[in-house]
């Protein structure tokens, strides 16, 4: 199904390549599903989002400009992440205020990168995926991908196309876990509160499973849980929507001192 479709430059993000790689996998599975050419560039590395967050200019230049240079020649950049889809897309040009021919450079960059679902759904026109799962599920909102980028109903609308799904909304979606990059570091206290109280919803929704587009948000939840005790599993949702649950769930990155 790859056929002559788009050329397609997978933005892998730091957190799949050392965290999660199925995730990654599940994202070239899907968008040649979609007819498109994929490739994965294999000089990038981080997006320059935590140096950003940290007030780090320089730094988040020098990897901005590494980016534009390794991905500026495909017809589009997808990231199995909002987060790091809407650094690009949101403060790339920003960083370059002072450089019109980088600013340029920066803009056209950012008008054709997108994350993933909203990739499947609003460029290549998907109405559902080839994912099989059975379960009720329930849906975390990332920050980034839902005030940056307008994800919200997309994911939603693949998940209702899978016939053995069942989605059960939780109060808190669209509430902030907790994680927010370095915030969970440096913040923990305040970060075990908010992702407490976002795990009593998940919990209170009935769902046996927690998805989001974020791997961040889902090493912060899984992790919480496990040491909660928790029973509900943590995925991307892009390992559903692939069909590629077969492996484990995932089991949480080290939050801190919580």
């Amino acid at each position: 199904m790859i056929g002559q479709g788009p050329k397609v430059a997978l933005l892998v993000t730091c957190l799949v390549d050392s965290w999660r790689p199925s995730v990654g996998f599940a994202a070239v599975r899907l968008l040649e599903e979609s007819g498109c050419r994929v490739s994965v560039p294999a000089g990038q590395t981080c997006c320059g989002q935590p140096a950003y967050n940290s007030g780090d200019r320089a730094d988040a230049r020098a990897v901005a400009r590494q980016v534009i240079d390794e991905f500026e020649s495909f017809d589009y950049i997808v990231a199995p992440s909002g987060s790091c889809a809407g650094m690009v897309r949101r403060h790339y040009a920003d960083l370059f205020d002072d450089d019109p021919l980088l600013a340029e450079r920066a803009r056209r960059l950012a008008d054709k990168t997108w994350e993933l679902v909203s990739f499947l759904t609003d460029v290549r026109g998907w109405e559902t995926a080839p994912g099989k799962f059975s379960g009720c599920v329930t849906y975390h909102d990332g920050c980034s991908g839902l005030r940056e980028l307008g994800i919200k109903d997309q994911p939603r609308r693949l998940l209702e196309a899978m016939a053995g799904v069942t989605i059960a909304e939780h109060d808190e979606a669209e509430v902030c876990c907790g994680f927010g990059g370095t915030f969970c570091v440096k913040y923990p206290e305040i970060s075990t509160a908010m992702v407490d109280a976002k795990i009593a919803s998940i919990e209170k929704s009935g769902a046996d499973t927690v998805l989001a587009g974020d791997l961040g948000c889902l090493l912060n939840i899984a992790g919480r849980l496990s040491r909660r005790g928790g029973k509900i599993q943590v995925r991307h949702v892009a390992e559903l929507l692939a069909d590629m649950t077969d492996g484990p769930p995932i089991a949480g990155a080290v939050e801190g001192r919580r």
